[in-house]
């Protein structure tokens, strides 16, 4: 199965191959085929503990750990050759479960064989294999990439907390704000998005009752064994809340809401790309060239935001995989159908445009700072906004007519400060307000952004 990457069908596995790396542990056929052999294997253990079931000597029940363990790529092929060619003398199973129970037998004495699998659908073993990886695939790689990026825009927003810009609402000239301000805006939302994704992931549920949730056969073979207290305390030990209500397939909705709450850190992130962009367009920040990049085929002088623009598309991707996969794996006809087999295998191309997302994204704000020139030089030519301050202290005066005052000389036109000064001259204010009003501009005009940022 082996190709090179420039044949991958997929750009995840072809172009993108040294980005996605870090999700091969949990999100490949390997990883799935591995996490079926943990949890036929600890299920075997727990089984053997039972009284009422036959026990593994020391010598079996070593050997079985070890070959968790150890398990490698020649015994995932092993598991697949047993599922496709057939195997020491068993046919081929042309079913993925079924093959990794031959391989677990194996391992174990002839009187301890029939325990394999005992009791199971493929679905107990499928949905706990699947939640450690997803589980693991979220805390060990989704979570800590994004931990970095919140790291990333909180240091921006201490670093330029006091560096004035023109903000702009509906893309015109608006009151100013502070770069860190805004990188403080995003620091925050980034990490309340965390704190939801890390509640999600605690919130993964594993089922474990049969084939159609009700430890039918369990309770035929061994019915003074409490079945129940048994699958609570197994699904426990694999580090996973205990799902007891269920058809033959876990309802998935604590996939929904991971789904959701990795959605929602993309979105976020989405948010911010998109303004960078136009931070870059604007020349409020400049980007750092790499020698002997190419930004252009055809204009040599171009450095463009390629970073940004290459997570704004791969977190729009994954996006739109989670609402799917949200979506369709929540649903099943009647106790069980298998289209969310196929539709599961897809959840790591998901987490992976995520993760491209993610790299992207913390590039790209590797490579910019601000341009604090252009910044105090958009702002002196946008002299207008101070208008909602003049206003609002000549309403702190008592003046009814603030707002039409200033409304009439300034919207859509384009003023100066001298405007204003002359504006102020013939007011009827106290000296001491006309001071106050004189001392305006639009860098000054900031309000308590640098503040703001403490908030973090």
């Amino acid at each position: 199965m082996d190709r090179s990457a420039l044949e991958a069908v997929s750009p995840l596995d072809g172009r993108y191959a040294r980005y996605t790396a870090p999700l091969v542990e949990y999100a490949s056929e390997a990883a799935l085929i591995r996490a079926r052999v943990r949890v036929e294997t600890e299920y075997l253990l727990a089984l053997a503990d039972l009284a009422a079931t036959p026990d593994l000597d020391s010598a079996t029940r070593d050997r079985l750990r070890e070959r968790v363990e150890s398990f490698d790529a020649d015994d995932a092929a092993t598991i697949k050759q047993i599922e496709t060619d057939g195997w020491k003398g068993y046919d081929a199973t042309n079913h993925d479960v079924k093959a990794v129970e031959y391989f677990v037998r194996e391992a174990v004495p002839e009187s301890a064989r029939p325990l394999v699998h005992f009791g199971l659908t493929s679905e107990d073993v499928n949905n706990l294999a699947q939640r450690l990886l997803l589980g693991g695939a979220v805390a060990d790689v989704l979570v800590p990439r994004l931990r970095d990026l919140r790291d990333t825009l909180t240091e921006m927003a201490r670093t330029h907390r006091d560096v004035a810009m023109l903000a702009r609402t509906h893309g015109q000239p608006a009151t100013p704000t502070t770069f860190g301000k805004e990188m403080a805006v995003y620091a925050a939302r980034l990490g309340r998005a965390l704190g939801a994704l890390e509640r999600a992931h605690e919130g993964l549920a594993g089922k474990l009752a049969g084939a159609s949730g009700t430890y039918a056969a369990h309770t035929a073979a061994y019915p003074d064994v409490d079945w129940r207290a048994f699958s609570r305390t197994f699904v426990a030990s694999l580090g996973l809340n205990h799902q007891p209500l269920s058809t033959q397939v876990n309802p998935c909705d604590d996939l929904q809401t991971l789904f959701d709450a990795v959605r929602n850190a993309n979105n976020v992130l989405l948010d911010l790309d998109r303004d960078i962009w136009l931070y870059v367009s604007q020349r409020y920040l400049g980007q750092e060239t790499t020698a002997g990049e190419t930004g252009s085929s055809t204009m040599p002088h171009k450095v463009n935001p390629i970073d940004f623009e290459n997570s704004e598309g791969n977190l729009s991707k994954a996006n739109s995989d989670l609402v799917f996969l949200g979506e369709y794996v929540t649903t099943s006809r009647l106790q069980r159908d298998l289209s969310d087999s196929t539709v599961k295998r897809n959840i790591g191309s998901a987490l992976a445009h995520a993760l491209i997302g993610y790299e992207k994204t913390a590039a790209g704000l590797a490579k910019v700072t601000p341009n604090e020139q252009v910044m105090r030089e958009d702002l002196a030519a946008n002299p207008e906004v101070i208008g909602e301050a003049v206003q609002t202290i000549l309403r702190r005066e008592g003046h009814e007519d603030a707002y039409e005052r200033v409304k009439a000389l300034t919207r859509g036109q384009r003023v100066t400060l001298a405007d204003f000064r002359e504006l102020f001259d013939d007011l009827e204010v106290d000296e001491s307000v006309r001071e106050e009003l004189h001392a305006l501009t639009p860098a000054s005009y900031t309000g308590i952004a640098s503040e703001l940022v403490d908030d973090l």
